[in-house]
């Protein structure tokens, strides 16, 4: 290949991993949806607390279920139409949840997200592991970091004002039609891509031989504690700060979106700094693993200021301070699942990865929903939320193996 082909194709990953990004963010502001509509919806649906927090929780019950299968899949067809497929099915659930009327359909509604979306972390790791070298890894998931952080708080923004003019039901349906956009531009970069990389063979290995790698489940875990803060906050920070904090909601958007643009400015440079640490010559194992640690510490910080703290503006800095300890969760978690897995396992082991992380999803919100029902506040769950946090740094410190590349039988 030639310099200016290979630039063109330099030009062209770069593209792909901007929509790979772009994908991430819509992925969060649609599955968001629901955390910014609350204020007004669980009111005029008649939920509690409890029950609100099963309508979340139920996006996580197929969303997280389903990671295993559809990380087969993605290592054994074209990972590219997997990907439109799902992103399809997502924006048209989300777009739907617009009309109901009643807990039962808005659960059904959120199992259809929650497969649509079980996809985009499978998918989104088999191609970057397929087009991304190492020393580059750490960049590349911290753009794509960067739209789960902006997800958050693009949504909130946007979110918030048409909550605030149009009501909850336009908010579902604006944000479905805008994310179907997104297959338009997907399908011209995915043309652009070289012939045999659009025609990789399917993956041939042992699934039992995956699921014996002790690596596997310890990653999972890990991922459930990085997972749980960020959860917490994306689902029930709206209702803590408009409810508890009596905020109104421009303001709570405001906020939210602080928090979340924080934590996309804390992915984009730990990731850059990161790969800088391996570029010069430092154990990928002890740059990845002290980032974790570091962000987990954090978060365990950040979430008790936030519950301590008096004043907006002291509740701004400790939202910020949790934005910035967010950031390296998501980069650091599927880079280590990556070095694990390498291009050939990449889409099954975030698969598994992803499915094992996500039980902080169905679990987090109806814990979070049962203590504040039971206690009248969100003390108890905010105090819960930091311990999952500081357990979470143990695991990545102690628990987690040397990273490097597993070897099936």
């Amino acid at each position: 290949m030639t310099v200016t082909g290979r630039q063109g194709q330099r030009g062209v990953t770069k593209a792909l991993v901007a929509l790979l990004a772009l994908a991430v963010l819509l992925n969060f502001v649609d599955r968001g949806a629901i955390g910014i509509a609350a204020p007004k919806m669980k009111a005029e649906l008649g939920l509690s607390a409890t029950t609100f927090g099963l309508a979340a929780s139920a996006f996580f019950w197929t969303y997280g279920a389903m990671q295993p299968l559809v990380g087969w899949i993605s290592d054994r067809v074209p990972v590219y139409r997997a990907l439109a497929f799902a992103l399809a099915l997502w924006s048209l659930s989300t777009l739907l949840t617009g009309f109901v009327r009643g807990l039962a359909l808005l659960v059904v509604l959120r199992l259809l997200l929650g497969l649509g979306e079980s996809f985009v972390f499978p998918c989104v790791s088999k191609i970057i592991a397929r087009h991304v070298p190492a020393e580059r890894r750490g960049i590349a998931n911290a753009v794509v970091a960067v739209g789960l952080a902006l997800g958050p708080a693009v949504g909130t923004l946007a979110g918030g004002a048409i909550l605030a003019r149009m009501g909850w039901e336009a908010v579902f349906v604006a944000f479905g039609a805008v994310t179907l956009l997104w297959l338009v531009p997907w399908a011209f970069v995915v043309r652009a891509l070289p012939v045999e990389s659009r025609t990789v063979p399917p993956a041939a290995f042992s699934y039992g031989a995956l699921l014996r790698q002790k690596a596997l489940w310890i990653t999972g875990a890990c991922h459930v504690t990085a997972n749980y803060a960020f959860f917490f906050v994306s689902i029930w920070l709206p209702l803590y700060l408009t409810g508890t904090r009596g905020l109104p909601i421009p303001t709570m958007a405001w906020l939210a979106a602080a928090t979340f643009g924080a934590q996309a400015l804390s992915s984009l440079a730990t990731g850059h700094f990161s790969d800088s640490l391996v570029r010069a010559g430092r154990s990928e194992d002890q740059v990845r693993r002290a980032f974790s640690v570091a962000g987990q510490v954090g978060l365990a910080i950040g979430i008790a200021g936030i519950a301590l703290s008096q004043g907006q503006g002291a509740l701004l800095g400790w939202l910020v301070f949790t934005g910035i300890a967010m950031g390296p969760g998501p980069t650091m978690a599927y880079a280590i699942g990556q070095i694990f897995a390498g291009e050939r396992l990449a889409g099954s082991w975030i698969g598994w990865q992803n499915a094992i992380g996500s039980l902080s999803g169905v679990i987090g919100p109806l814990v979070t929903g049962a203590i504040v029902d039971a206690t009248g506040g969100f003390g108890g769950a905010f105090a819960f939320a930091a311990g999952v946090s500081l357990l979470g740094a143990a695991l990545f410190q102690w628990a987690l193996p040397p990273l490097r590349q597993v070897q099936l039988d």
